[in-house]
């Protein structure tokens, strides 16, 4: 008869020996908690850096004595709020809604191009710079003091941070002043090439400090072409050694026709009360928009964009478009150094996905009538997403698509705009879905369509 106490040892034995079943079992769950944890926690994540699109980060502006204002409101005064030192937010800043303010800030955000140089610069008496390169914060609002107004890529970096990513640790930023653009080989382009020494840099930091891992690079609109610029002027070696993936969102790759429109005439680009007038000096001395104009290559040598009555323009047209909307001094560096970058849509052997909107109403063909370039046009719409037409959206498929070592793929969000994409949830849940993929390894499905 088996006593208490041997009922008592009996059953502390049991436990303190667990049949090998029972093991098995154990083992099996920890090693799936383990597993989990690792795929969870940010030690598995590759670094991500933030290339943002044009008019997407702070920008800032000091003032010296060279400065010559256009008129007495636009003096050294305005703005009243500035650090001790003279720097003050120039973009954004909300009193460019404010008439006479708007031709002060267009005055302070125009760039001129000396032929002598062959380069671009500010304005006299204006000093600009991009403030907190490394970090997402000057990405995240154009003015912190109006984010419900002001927003931009603050659900996207909210939606990374909720998959791990860390600020400073595993997500960066890589602001830029958008104004400037690049140029090919042979010619000076002291901003443009210096942002892309900088990031460079950043990516090279960012591995190193994650243990070596190769980073992920997430552009939206004009840093796309950034992206791409990076890549192809770095080495092979470069790329395999510390890039993992491209994921470009809603990238111009041929340009734009909104951006004929932007020359032409002016664009408020939705902001109320502006006259398009008053900025489209500042929007034509832009060497970016210059270089987001329609690409030969992909919209057609034949296919009109623009009619007047007295002309028809073609995207192989756009010297002689410049010339005959009054903006001549565009056109030299239009064809010695936006159509070289142009021809530079070169695969650069790294994976590539690129996000896009559809089914938006995009400009297509702008028709003038007999009143001059000043008044806005009627305007044909064809697919895009708002703001970059489709063929452009896609070019990377017609481009690349043939290459051996080029892996591509395409995800369509329908019905998302060119900025909703920073902020619709069914797009960041894509992008977010694309990311965790390429983390882990699970990423290519070649063509995908969110319905």
């Amino acid at each position: 008869m088996m006593t208490a106490k041997s009922k008592t040892i009996r059953s502390e034995n049991q436990i303190m020996k667990p049949s090998p079943g029972l093991k098995l079992l154990l083992v099996f769950s920890s090693m799936v908690l383990m597993l989990y944890k690792c795929q969870a926690g940010t030690t598995n994540l590759h670094p991500l850096i933030l290339i943002p699109g044009n008019g997407g980060n702070q920008l800032e502006a000091r003032l010296t004595n060279e400065y010559k204002p256009s008129s007495l409101l636009c003096n050294r005064w305005y703005p009243f709020q500035k650090k001790k030192d003279g720097w003050f937010r120039l973009w954004f800043d909300p009193t460019v809604l404010i008439a006479p303010f708007t031709s002060c800030f267009a005055q302070r955000m125009t760039l001129y191009y000396d032929a002598v140089s062959d380069d671009y610069h500010n304005a006299p008496g204006v000093q600009t710079r991009v403030p907190h390169f490394g970090s997402t914060e000057s990405l995240l609002y154009l003015d912190p003091r109006l984010k419900h107004i002001t927003g931009y890529m603050a659900p996207l970096v909210e939606s990374l941070e909720k998959i791990g990513y860390v600020n400073d640790e595993t997500l960066f930023g890589a602001p830029y002043d958008f104004r400037y653009g690049l140029a090919p080989e042979g010619h000076p382009c002291h901003v443009g090439s210096k942002f892309l020494q900088d990031l460079t840099h950043l990516v090279e930091n960012a591995s190193t400090s994650n243990g070596g891992k190769p980073v992920i690079l997430v552009s939206h609109s004009l840093g796309g072409l950034f992206a791409l610029q990076l890549l192809n002027r770095n080495p092979p070696s470069w790329r395999r050694q510390f890039i993992k993936h491209l994921v470009a969102l809603c990238a111009p790759w041929g340009g734009t026709v909104d951006e004929m429109l932007t020359f032409a005439s002016g664009n408020t680009l939705g902001v109320p009360l502006v006259d398009p007038l008053l900025v489209r000096g500042e929007q034509r001395s832009s060497e970016s928009n210059l270089w987001l104009m329609p690409n030969p290559e992909i919209f057609g040598r034949k296919n009109l964009l623009v009619i007047t009555p007295n002309a028809t323009y073609s995207a192989s047209d756009v010297p002689r478009f410049l010339d005959d909307i009054g903006f001549r001094e565009g056109v030299h560096p239009y064809k010695t150094r936006v159509l070289g970058l142009m021809e530079e849509l070169v695969a650069p052997g790294v994976p590539i996905t690129c996000v896009v909107g559809s089914g938006v109403k995009t400009a297509e063909t702008l028709f003038y009538g007999s009143n001059s370039f000043d008044e806005q046009p009627e305007i044909v719409y064809g697919d895009g997403d708002g703001t970059v037409n489709m063929v452009s959206l896609l070019a990377h498929e017609s481009l690349w698509s043939d290459m051996k070592n080029q892996t591509l793929k395409t995800i369509r969000v329908p019905g998302v705009s060119h900025t909703a994409m920073l902020k619709d949830e069914d797009a960041l849940d894509e992008i977010v879905r694309e990311i965790s993929g390429i983390n882990s390894q699970l990423s290519f499905v070649e063509n995908v369509s969110v319905q």
